[in-house]
């Protein structure tokens, strides 16, 4: 499934982030995964921006305008 990518691309990614933050990789290693990171981070960013899509088909109204309503989350 889909969902299970992003996730697994997004741990991934902060896996990767994590190892760079420590400082403790060489020079090539340290290019190896930023260029992991910068690949998993497009993937992320386009499934964010297809779900944005199709939130926003879900709330076009019959007349072809876009209503927007604010996303109520369960912790508010």
């Amino acid at each position: 499934m889909a969902t299970d990518k992003f996730e697994a691309s997004l741990k991934k990614l902060e896996e990767i982030v994590t190892r760079l933050e420590t400082g403790s990789l060489s020079l090539e290693d340290s290019l190896k995964a930023f260029e992991e990171g910068v690949k998993h981070s497009a993937f992320c960013s386009n499934r964010l921006d297809e779900a944005e899509r199709r939130v926003e088909i879900l709330l076009r109204q019959k007349d072809g305008s876009l209503k927007r309503q604010l996303f109520e989350s369960d912790e508010d």
